[in-house]
C-alpha cells in the first residue's frame, strides 16, 4: 500500500515537473533566441549558425530553471493533493507524515543529481560546442550588412565605407581599411565601384578603378593603382567572441585553475593565466557544485504544508509564507554564488548553509509531527 502511494505521488510530481520545465524552457529560450539575432543582423553569421547556436543553449536554460521549477512543481503537487483530500486519505491509510517527508527528500536528491549532471557534464559541453559553431562559421551575410554612407566595422580588422549602394548590389565610391594583424602591412583601398560575388561558397569583393595604399611597418607607404582586384572576405573574422568563456570550460579545467592557488609555494604558467579570473572561476565552480545542494532545502521547506489542513484559517496564509520562504532561499543562493568567489570564507558559507538548514528544518518537522507514530 505504501509503495503504491509513493509511486502515485512520484508520478504526479514528475509529470508536472517535466511539463513546467519544458514550458518555461521554451519561453526563456524564445526570449534568448531573439537576443541572439545580433549574430545575424550585426555579425553577419548565417541563419543556420544562429539556429544551431540557439538550440545548443537549451541545456544551459534547463540547468538554470531546475531549482525554480522544482519549487513550483512540488508546491503545486502538495497543494493539489490537499485540495483533492488525497493527503487525508494518505494519513487515514496509515502513512506517517514524516515518512512522506523522507520520500520528498529522496525525490529532491534525484533532482539534485539531475542538475549536477547537467551542470558538470551537459551544460558546459553544449555551450562549448555552440561557441565552436561560431568559431568555424564564415560571414555569409556580409553584403546585407554594408550600409551606404556609414562606416561598417562588422568584420574584425576591416572597416568599409560605401557612398552609395544600388538595388542590384553594386557599390560606388568604396573605402576600405584593412588592419589584419597577421600581415606585415596595413592597407587602405579606394575604388570607384565594386560588388560582392559568391565563388566556391566564399564571399569575394570585386573592386574596379582604384588605389591600394600599403603602409609597411617601417613607415614606408606604397601606392598601387588597379583596374580590377579581388578581396576574399572569408579570410576575415566576425567580431563575435570565439574563445571559450568561463562557463563553457569543463569542470576539470576550472579545478586546475583553482588548485595552484591552494599551494602558495606552487607557481605555474596556468596559475598566471588564471589569476585575473580566479574570482569568476571560483563562482562558476560554486554554481555548478553548490547550487544543486539548495534543492533539498526547498523540499523540506515545502513539507511544512503537511503540518496543517486546508480547513485551518491560517492555511491560506501559510502556503504563501512557504512559497515566499522557499523562493527567498533560491534568490539568496543565486546572489550568494555571485559573491562566493571573492573569498574562501564566502565559499565555505555557501557550502555550509545547505546541510545546516536541512538538518535544522528536518529536526523541526520531526518535532511538529512528534505526536504521530514514526514507526508506522
Amino acid at each position: 500500500m505504501r509503495n503504491t502511494i509513493y509511486r502515485y505521488f512520484f508520478i504526479q510530481f514528475i509529470s508536472l515537473f517535466a511539463l513546467v520545465l519544458i514550458s518555461t524552457c521554451v519561453i526563456v529560450w524564445i526570449v534568448q533566441a531573439v537576443n541572439y539575432l545580433d549574430f545575424v543582423t550585426e555579425d553577419g553569421h548565417a541563419f543556420g549558425v544562429y539556429f544551431t547556436y540557439s538550440l545548443l543553449n537549451i541545456p544551459k536554460v534547463i540547468n538554470r530553471l531546475i531549482p525554480l521549477v522544482f519549487l513550483i512543481s512540488l508546491l503545486t503537487t502538495i497543494l493539489q493533493f490537499e485540495k483533492n483530500n488525497e493527503l487525508l486519505i494518505f494519513w487515514t491509510s496509515g502513512l506517517n507524515k514524516i515518512r512522506l517527508v523522507n520520500f520528498v527528500i529522496i525525490i529532491s536528491i534525484l533532482i539534485t543529481s539531475f542538475q549536477l549532471f547537467m551542470s558538470l557534464v551537459v551544460s558546459h559541453s553544449s555551450l562549448n560546442l555552440a561557441r565552436s559553431v561560431l568559431r568555424s562559421s564564415s560571414i555569409s551575410l556580409f553584403p546585407s550588412l554594408v550600409k551606404e554612407k556609414k562606416f561598417n566595422d562588422t568584420v574584425k580588422d576591416l572597416t568599409v565605407f560605401v557612398e552609395k549602394k544600388k538595388n542590384n548590389g553594386e557599390m560606388l565610391n568604396i573605402f576600405l581599411r584593412d588592419d589584419t594583424s597577421n600581415v606585415e602591412q596595413s592597407r587602405t583601398i579606394i575604388a570607384k565601384r565594386g560588388y560582392i560575388i559568391k565563388k566556391n561558397e566564399q564571399n569575394i569583393l570585386v573592386l574596379f578603378d582604384g588605389t591600394i595604399q600599403s603602409e609597411k611597418r617601417n613607415n614606408k607607404v606604397n601606392f598601387v593603382n588597379f583596374k580590377k582586384t579581388e578581396i576574399n572576405l572569408s579570410s576575415f573574422e566576425s567580431k563575435t567572441t570565439t574563445y571559450p568563456k568561463i562557463q563553457e570550460n569543463n569542470t576539470l579545467s576550472l579545478l586546475n585553475c583553482i588548485i595552484p592557488f591552494l599551494d602558495e609555494n606552487k607557481t605555474t604558467l596556468l596559475e598566471f593565466q588564471c589569476r585575473s579570473r580566479i574570482d569568476d572561476i571560483t563562482a562558476e565552480l560554486n554554481r555548478r557544485l553548490g547550487m544543486p545542494l539548495y534543492i533539498p532545502i526547498i523540499s523540506i521547506i515545502i513539507c511544512y504544508l503537511l503540518s496543517s489542513r486546508k480547513e485551518s484559517k491560517y492555511y491560506f496564509l501559510q502556503k504563501y509564507i512557504v512559497f515566499i520562504t522557499a523562493f527567498t532561499i533560491l534568490v539568496f543562493a543565486e546572489i550568494m554564488v555571485r559573491y562566493s568567489g571573492n573569498s574562501v570564507s564566502g565559499s565555505i558559507i555557501y557550502y555550509s548553509l545547505p546541510p545546516l538548514l536541512i538538518l535544522l528544518n528536518y529536526l523541526n518537522l520531526i518535532r511538529i509531527f512528534k505526536f504521530e507514530n514514526l514507526d508506522q
